[in-house]
């Protein structure tokens, strides 16, 4: 990495421009995501940006998954300049500057395809109630020899640390990379599987937050490419081994006060942390579509490795699904829930919009918090489960799209576009999943039939 870039936080045009000088960058990518959380983009020169600031940079959305049909294709990238980043390495020998994008229709208003949009419209919703919404995920990922099998770069475990290992120096200049573009991490470590790393990203408002999980995965696989190696993001990646999630901590503020906690309840939770949290467990199997988009995100979400599968809440209990930290003495600030169930190759923005929506429409209608449960939910029986009146998330992506197609909440949360473009989407994945004709079956089969 190249030392001496400044990267200062930008408000306006000039300061823009005087950071592009300053650094001698010829270039600026200008960023926006697919319905899906793939990230996209074009690039313009030094040259361009005043015309770009001002009106925005017109595209084709047509090729783009879930925006536009051919004859409606026009679309423009309004620049977000609170998200301006100098990349302080070179990427194709050239130093970078970039933004993320706003879409909009040729006539400025927001365009409807948009998920960066569709958080800016949930997070406005949770504004005019006078509260702010803050995410912290943890985001964790695999490092592999290359992008053609999962050969581990380290056989590591839960927290193990040695600088020897090349995933340890990788993780290492990801977070050095990740805090010299403006992004603060919190902490990193060795994940429970060989060459499984985690990093975990400091609170922020969930619109800032989402652009850095996309600055996230950006980073750490650009870096793995440089050092010949390649970081995937994918939830299941190895048979027999832990996949990766991205567990998100989430609480509201109201001015400076967290509106979650309450110094003379149990679990130090205020009523209204308590209806976000039953929202959350209610809608759930509705939005794990969101949370949880890939066939192979199905293939983590199974009893015995860590990720969560049943629909509970607990302090201590770390197979439920939402757990509420501990509570330290003097950190009121610190109070929140954690959602376990997401995983990393989520789109952040549609996830965090579904999150809130689901956590203020148990606010509005003041869903009640069953009990919370403590014991190991892994061993219980079908009878205690039953019991306990504990159900389970959507066991494939067949039944996740099923129970999304007919979430009300999801419809209105995310719209009708991008709600029926994911279907189409998933549907159309799931239909190739299901016709392919895999080696588990010849395995199992060829021989026998």
């Amino acid at each position: 990495m190249e030392q001496g870039t400044q990267q200062r936080e930008v408000t306006n045009s000039q300061q823009a421009r005087d950071a592009l000088d300053t650094n001698k960058i010829r270039y600026v990518r200008l960023l926006f995501t697919d319905i899906l959380g793939q990230m996209k983009g074009m690039s313009i020169t030094r040259s361009e940006m005043e015309t770009v600031l001002e009106e925005g940079q017109g595209f084709d959305g047509s090729s783009v998954e879930g925006f536009v049909r051919i004859e409606e294709s026009d679309l423009m990238a309004m620049p977000d300049l609170h998200s301006f980043r100098i990349i302080p390495w070179e990427i194709g020998g050239e130093k970078i500057a970039l933004m993320f994008c706003d879409i909009c229709n040729p006539d400025g208003t927001p365009y409807h395809g948009d998920p960066r949009q569709v958080l800016r419209r949930v997070l406005k919703k949770a504004s005019d109630r006078g509260y702010k919404f803050n995410c912290g995920p943890e985001i964790e990922y695999f490092y592999f020899r290359d992008a053609h099998g999962t050969t581990p770069l380290d056989s590591g475990g839960y927290f193990d640390y040695s600088t020897v290992d090349e995933g340890t120096r990788l993780r290492k200049k990801a977070v050095v990379s990740l805090e010299a573009i403006g992004i603060p991490v919190e902490c990193s470590h060795h994940e429970v599987a060989p060459s499984q790393h985690e990093i975990d990203l400091r609170y922020q408002e969930a619109s800032t937050m989402a652009d850095f999980a996309m600055l996230y995965r950006f980073v750490v696989k650009e870096l793995a490419l440089e050092a010949g190696a390649y970081a995937s993001f994918i939830p299941k990646p190895i048979f027999g081994q832990n996949g990766s999630g991205m567990h998100t901590h989430m609480s509201l503020f109201k001015g400076d006060k967290n509106a979650f906690f309450d110094p003379d309840d149990p679990y130090n939770l205020s009523a209204l942390a308590r209806s976000f949290m039953a929202g959350i467990l209610t809608h759930v199997r509705e939005m794990t579509l969101v949370l949880n988009q890939w066939v192979n995100s199905y293939k983590r979400l199974v009893a015995g490795y860590e990720a969560p599968v049943y629909i509970s809440w607990g302090r201590r209990n770390r197979s439920s699904l939402v757990r509420v930290p501990m509570y330290r003495v003097g950190k009121e600030k610190a109070t929140r829930i954690e959602l376990r169930s997401a995983d990393p190759a989520c789109n952040p923005y549609l996830a965090f919009a579904c999150m809130l929506a689901a956590g203020l429409d148990g606010i509005d209608k003041g869903y009640k918090l069953p009990e919370p449960i403590e014991q190991n939910i892994f061993e219980m029986t079908t009878a205690e489960l039953k019991e306990h009146g504990i159900g389970s998330l959507p066991g494939s992506l067949a039944e996740a799209t099923d129970l999304f197609e007919a979430s009300t909440l999801m419809q209105e949360t995310l719209g009708p576009h991008i709600h029926g473009s994911l279907v189409d989407n998933k549907r159309h994945e799931w239909d190739g999943y299901r016709t392919a004709v895999t080696n588990y079956e010849l395995d199992q089969c060829l021989s026998l039939l």
